[in-house]
């Protein structure tokens, strides 16, 4: 009875008008601080002396993309699909850039597809439906070093104690009643007993999928150090805590993905936990510097698939 009417308020959220809320209050944070901070902003940094690292900044953001489609993969794998002659992840590296694209579904849409053609509808909307809870998972296990500064971002380590055999269906039902928008753009028949009959999970952990999750993040995450260290020379911060405030920040981009790639969410959400612990012109410079770097690498991988679409449609 209880689960029952749990379901039933979840599904008569609206949630995208929540997310666009969300999406609209971050926005007005960060330009908040951003314009407050005007006069102190300065995006002066010496190229000659910093090129290349700023470069690596952008060979780690693409390193991570690739981390991210080897997880897809491991995850496809894991649901029980046997191996393939299709290149999974070139496939997931090219589609990529399809999150910038308005509705913020159409990557998704497409990963569907190029899995349904090579397996079953089944685990194509699964494999691809879970992979988001894959690297909130693994954001979540990083950030939980936080708990060096505060004991309660040891709460952050819930999600993962649902990432197995037993339990995954359970997260697939939320999943299903978050993503109601795209389940109707794929008109799909998400019937448990089609789940057991055609999803066969190989193992009881997907340790190889969460572990490219992991380096996924971390990849991010090392990216986004350099441009710290860039415009901010003093070391004197915590690794572990920008590492903590990076990934929780990340998580609350992905979660509500209004925006493309969490553009705003993410900034906001940073700006707010660090709160006066880093000066705020300072942060706003590597915010900028990091999100222009990050979506280049998208860019790059994925603008030739994303181009060959737009011409086939004229």
């Amino acid at each position: 009875m209880n689960k029952k009417f749990f379901i039933k308020i979840l599904k008569n959220i609206n949630f995208a008008i929540i997310k666009k809320l969300f999406f609209l209050s971050s926005i007005s944070y960060f330009c908040f601080y951003f314009f407050k901070n005007l006069d102190q902003i300065s995006f002066n940094i010496d190229f000659a002396r910093n090129g290349n690292f700023i470069f690596l900044s952008f060979l780690f953001c693409i390193l991570s993309i690739f981390f991210n489609a080897l997880a897809w993969k491991n995850i496809v794998f894991w649901f029980g699909k046997t191996k393939t002659k299709n290149n999974l992840i070139t496939f997931y590296v090219l589609t990529n850039v399809l999150k910038y694209v308005p509705g913020g579904i159409w990557h998704f849409f497409e990963r569907y597809n190029f899995l349904k053609d090579i397996s079953n509808p089944q685990l194509a909307f699964y494999s691809t439906l879970i992979e988001p809870y894959f690297m909130l998972c693994a954001s979540f296990l990083l950030a939980s070093v936080g708990i060096f500064f505060f004991p309660l971002y040891f709460l952050l380590l819930i999600p993962l104690v649902f990432l197995n055999r037993k339990l995954i269906f359970l997260i697939l039902q939320r999943l299903e009643t978050l993503k109601g928008k795209t389940i109707r753009a794929l008109n799909f028949n998400n019937e448990k007993y089609l789940f057991e009959e055609r999803i066969k999970i190989i193992s009881f952990f997907p340790a190889r999928a969460f572990l490219m999750e992991i380096l996924f993040v971390l990849s991010k995450f090392i990216g986004f150090i350099i441009c710290f260290y860039v415009v901010n020379l003093e070391n004197q911060y915590s690794i572990f805590y920008l590492l903590a405030i990076f990934c929780l920040s990340w998580a609350f981009g992905l979660i509500v993905p209004t925006a493309p790639g969490g553009v705003g969410v993410f900034e906001a959400c940073f700006i707010f936990f660090v709160g006066k612990n880093i000066p705020q012109n300072i942060i706003l410079v590597i915010l900028i510097y990091f999100r222009l770097i990050s979506t280049s690498a998208d860019l790059f991988l994925g603008l030739p698939f994303l181009l060959r679409k737009f011409l086939k449609r004229i």
